[in-house]
């Protein structure tokens, strides 16, 4: 009787299990990497590429995602916190303090890290 419960779950496991390995094994069985004149050709400009294609960005752009993060988190938690305060009482309210906690400690690394000046 326990195991015709979890057939049905054991089944979309092995449904998803499948799929997944079928869409990563697929591409490189059809893949054909054969380097041909149009492909080796200049791309819609018609000059010859210069220098290196990747460049490497500056770690400012990755402080400045975070912060972003920690604000947009903070802005999406906290309206329907308000909201429902009446309702979730002390539980919720030292949740939101233990979590509004957390964003200020990494805004504070934002800061410490220099993430507020540009230069």
């Amino acid at each position: 009787m326990l195991t015709s419960q979890y057939l049905p779950i054991l089944m979309f496991l092995a449904v998803a299990i499948g799929l997944s390995c079928a869409i990563i094994i697929i591409p490189f069985i059809l893949n054909k990497r054969r380097a041909d004149s149009e492909k080796l050709s200049p791309y819609e400009c018609g000059f010859e590429g210069e220098g290196r294609v990747r460049n490497e960005f500056d770690v400012q752009f990755y402080l400045v995602a975070i912060l972003f993060i920690i604000f947009d988190l903070e802005i999406a938690f906290l309206f329907p916190w308000a909201i429902s305060l009446g309702k979730i009482g002390v539980f919720g309210f030292w949740s939101m303090i233990v979590f509004l906690t957390l964003l200020t400690v990494g805004f504070i690394y934002e800061w410490k890290r220099g993430a507020l000046e540009w230069k």
